[in-house]
């Protein structure tokens, strides 16, 4: 870490001194000049533990937030700072390798040469020069393409409790996207287990899609202040990519609500009061900080897909509300689905996206989209009176709409590649006119006289067993 910003060599260090050490949250003392906000400051053994300067508490006093562990520091110990923020390296070099917050390599291999290094505090680029575009960003997944269509350039949400499979949909994009569009895209984990970590680096490796990705990594047993900034890390390289090399970018963030839940922790140990359900008054800020960075230009738009961990699936948790705010689209995994059997378990009822217009996708999409949706809505409305009287109870056009959403929900059904070792199925991309033309068949009828089950599982509608 001596050569994390080596255009400050030579620059003045302003020296201070530890007051007080409680945890991850450390008071310094500088009599001669007090650091900026933001400000890294060093201090511990080796100069090796990092502190970001958070709060003014008096003329000389800062309170700041240790971005690795704190252990050995002690009251008195000396420290010092440059005045300048946490800087991130940038370059075409961070192709292929795996990070941490401070742009140092954990995939074992040298650090990368002729770096450029940029604040990650940088601020959002001026509404003149955005663009919204209405491409579509299609993904070879068929729920998400027909009914949540992904804006390029836009920001898109996988919402879900423990368990659903976020982690694999956001895998499955990355391999048909990577794979398909031949981008560029970084990967940042926050709050992300280890295990998870080395398993899409080897996957992303197998798969041939590693000498275009970037991954970066604040992980589950890192303290809060490196889970809290290592998205500023990831979003400073995005923007290089986007800004100076005019490349579109796939931005993949897993989690966001980790990064909510690190500022949750922060916000406690500088003793804010906690706000509604015990999450950090400035959650609103700090998440539009981050996500308003997330933008187009005419040259060139990072795409974003996050996951958002849902506590206890409750779609009303205020980490869940605050982040719909920012999203063009949010695709909402469901636990019943999941337990069902269907997967991806992406529920068509609570998903939307400001995509699916006619004007953007067409008229033919546009509507097949909604006798979708409105047959698998009057479904779910029957499901009720199925339970309590019966299928032979329904009028005979109810038991065909019955019909026609169960063969629905099975064809949404798709094997992914990314779980081939463990479900033994091979992987399918489907495009959308495959899609679009499966949901027709189905809606005419013309698969009422094959069981249910030969359109689970299967890729286009071809595949469909007699």
């Amino acid at each position: 870490m001596d050569d994390i910003h080596p255009e400050d060599k030579g620059k003045a260090k302003i020296p201070g001194q530890i007051v007080s050490v409680r945890g991850s949250v450390v008071d310094i003392e500088f009599l001669e000049t007090l650091p900026p906000i933001h400000s890294l400051i060093r201090c511990g053994e080796n100069d090796g533990i990092f502190i970001e300067a958070t709060i003014h508490l008096d003329e000389q006093r800062v309170r700041g937030i240790a971005l690795n562990a704190t252990a050995g520091l002690y009251r008195g110990a000396p420290a010092w700072t440059y005045g300048d923020p946490l800087k991130a390296p940038v370059g075409k070099a961070l192709l292929g390798r795996m990070f941490n917050l401070f742009g140092e390599p954990i995939d074992g291999k040298e650090a990368p040469s002729g770096m450029d290094f940029r604040s990650i505090h940088q601020p959002p680029i001026e509404l003149a020069r955005r663009v919204t575009t209405e491409d579509v960003f299609f993904t070879g997944i068929k729920a998400i393409d027909l009914l949540v269509p992904l804006e390029r350039g836009g920001k898109a949400g996988l919402f879900g409790g423990a368990g659903v499979g976020k982690t694999v949909v956001i895998t499955e994009l990355i391999h048909n996207m990577v794979g398909k569009h031949k981008g560029m895209s970084i990967f940042c984990g926050i709050g992300e287990r280890c295990r998870e970590g080395e398993e899409l680096y080897r996957e992303m490796g197998d798969a041939g899609v590693l000498p275009n990705t970037v991954m970066v990594f604040g992980q589950m047993n890192e303290p809060p202040g490196a889970r809290f900034r290592v998205g500023h890390t990831a979003l400073t390289m995005a923007e290089y990519f986007r800004d100076d090399l005019g490349q579109d970018v796939l931005l993949l963030i897993d989690n966001i609500f980790r990064f909510i839940q690190a500022g949750s922790e922060l916000s406690g140990l500088l003793g804010r009061l906690p706000s509604r359900m015990g999450y950090q008054p400035t959650m609103a800020t700090e998440l539009a900080e981050l996500e308003e960075r997330i933008s187009s230009t005419s040259e060139a738009a990072i795409t974003s897909i996050q996951a958002v961990y849902v506590p206890a699936d409750d779609l009303t948790d205020p980490s869940a509300v605050h982040t719909f705010g920012h999203l063009s689209a949010s695709i909402v995994l469901s636990r019943k689905r999941a337990s069902e059997g269907f997967y991806p378990a992406i529920d068509p009822l609570q998903s939307r996206s400001i995509m699916l217009q006619p004007r953007i996708l067409g008229e033919h999409h546009y509507q097949v989209a909604r006798e979708v949706r409105k047959t698998l809505a009057t479904y779910e409305e029957l499901k009720d009176i199925i339970a309590m009287l019966g299928l032979e109870e329904l009028s005979r056009e109810d038991r065909k709409t019955v019909y026609r959403a169960r063969r629905l929900e099975r064809f949404f059904t798709q094997p992914f590649f990314t779980t081939t070792q463990f479900t033994g199925l091979e992987g399918k991309l489907v495009d959308i006119e495959d899609t679009i033309d499966g949901c027709e068949r189905i809606l005419n009828d013309e698969f009422s006289d094959r069981p249910e089950s030969s359109l689970y599982m299967i890729g286009a509608i071809g595949e469909a067993k007699p």
